[in-house]
């Protein structure tokens, strides 16, 4: 007679797996935000400013605007997710629809004729600078390796922290580990065989969001400069549910104590952040503009909380259960991504048009867990030891016609990891069109990009790689008014 086991595990917990390289890298990464004519151009904005999308590359772009203005911005993203585990492949999608745009900027001439300071601008703007909502499926047979490892790694590891001592007692209760008392090692309890048939969902959402305080001014006829301030806040919930079935594992027996089961881990995380932004352009000729500009490390003050649950399907008249329940409360956390240098070169051909090239550096490397303690060191060492300096490139260009406007755009952002392979290279097209109707100005863009990801179920134990093909599909409106 078939019973059913099930363990319910609840709290927070600073050790666990919400402090990975990978959720470090999830604040560092940078995403194509923002107004419809920053998207169908890439992102390419860093010496023309005068766009509210483009404060966020270079805040000497606030400068630039001629007139008081609002700007609104619909976007809706579509992902898909092409999984490839031990050859079975898989795909999810998902859609969402947000508000991720919403500035206004202030724009005050000095009417001192005699000044060289010509005008100074007050700017104050909102994106959405990530959208977490994503799914992935993966499923297949691994040749190898049971979950039942993931709880040996912590049973038999050095580390007995709260979180290793929680994951044995897991593993134990589930009847998927067993200590062997002459050896005083774990040894499991699943079937020897290996092909195990395992599937793996992964649900996220929530967005990372940035509101930015734009200082700008103008020197001569030639030269901006600005400042950003920027706050930064995070809502993230990510929902793993992983099954992993033994009844057609080769040597499996129906008396076996277990025969399949599910484990559910749910990590929400929650914060916000500060940094700031330097930059400034020059007017090499009226054609020719250069930029340059400086962003911080944005320095994240991080809260997880955690929650488990297990179900066992066992062969055995004994049903276990043994509900434990804890709500600890641990210190928040600190993350520090890398800053970031960007150089921005643009040609404007007059009222015909312009083209528009940025290259940006960033040292992935520097992104740290503080505080620095024994723990957060070894991660540390970590995002040192895999994390690389990253270059983007992004090119766009706009063809105008009257009141129309025709754009495109182009981005290649290498990997941050130095085996290139973890987080792969990103590329990406992009267009769109406007048009103007003198006080007002309608946008629409469409971006494309892909990128090649791997993956482990977990953080030890069974870490073996699921191939990912990510491709983003995005559409963008933007309402611009002027005030």
């Amino acid at each position: 007679m078939k019973k059913y086991f099930l363990l319910l595990i609840t709290g927070l917990s600073l050790n666990s797996q919400g402090q990975e390289v990978a959720d470090a890298m999830r604040y560092a990464q940078d995403n194509l935000t923002g107004t419809a004519r920053f998207r169908a151009m890439s992102g390419a904005f860093g010496a023309l400013g005068g766009d509210f999308s483009s404060l966020n590359v270079n805040p000497a772009g606030g400068a630039i605007f001629l007139n008081n203005q609002l700007s609104i911005s619909l976007s809706n993203l579509s992902t898909k997710n092409n999984s490839v585990y031990f050859g079975s492949k898989a795909t999810e999608k998902d859609n969402s629809f947000d508000l991720n745009q919403l500035g206004a900027i202030w724009v005050f001439e000095n009417t001192n004729e005699e000044s060289n300071w010509k005008k100074f601008t007050v700017g104050v703007n909102y994106e959405n600078t990530n959208n977490f909502d994503n799914q992935v499926f993966s499923r297949g047979i691994n040749p190898n390796t049971s979950v039942s490892e993931y709880f040996l790694s912590y049973a038999n590891g050095n580390n007995m922290g709260d979180y290793a001592m929680d994951q044995t007692f897991i593993g134990t209760q589930g009847n998927l580990i067993t200590l062997n008392n002459a050896t005083n090692q774990y040894v499991s309890n699943t079937p020897d065989g290996g092909n195990y048939y395992q599937e793996n969902t992964m649900v996220s959402t929530g967005y990372n969001g940035k509101l930015s305080f734009n200082f700008a001014t103008q020197y001569k006829d030639r030269f901006y400069f600005g400042l950003n301030l920027n706050s930064h806040f995070t809502d993230y919930t990510k929902r793993t549910s992983f099954y992993e079935d033994y009844l057609d594992t080769p040597g499996s027996d129906p008396s076996d104590p277990v025969q399949e089961l599910r484990f559910d881990n749910e990590l929400y995380t929650y914060g916000n952040g500060f940094s700031f932004q330097l930059g400034a352009i020059a007017k090499i000729t009226n054609e020719l503009r250069l930029g340059v500009a400086y962003e911080s490390p944005t320095w994240y003050n991080l809260q997880d909380e955690t929650y488990q649950i297990m179900s066992v399907k066992t062969s055995s008249n004994q049903i276990f259960i043994e509900p434990y329940n804890y709500n600890v409360q641990y210190p928040n956390y600190r993350i520090q991504t890398p800053g970031k240098y960007t150089g921005s070169l643009a040609y404007v051909f007059g009222s015909l048009g312009l083209i528009s090239v940025d290259y940006t550096m960033k040292d992935y490397s520097n992104t740290k867990f503080r505080p620095n303690d024994s723990f957060f060191a070894t991660r540390n060492d970590q995002l040192e030891s895999l994390l690389d300096v990253s270059s983007e490139i992004r090119v766009g260009a706009e063809a105008r016609a009257k009141q129309w406007s025709f754009r495109g755009g182009y981005r290649f952002e290498q990997s941050p990891y130095k085996n290139g392979n973890t987080i792969g290279d990103l590329q990406g097209i992009s267009g769109g069109l406007g048009y103007n109707f003198g006080g007002a100005r309608i946008d629409a863009a469409y971006s494309y990009s892909k990128r090649d990801t791997q993956q482990a179920f977990f953080n030890q134990g069974l870490v073996d790689m699921t191939n990912i093909q990510s491709v983003n599909n995005n559409v963008t409106f933007t309402l611009l008014l002027e005030m």
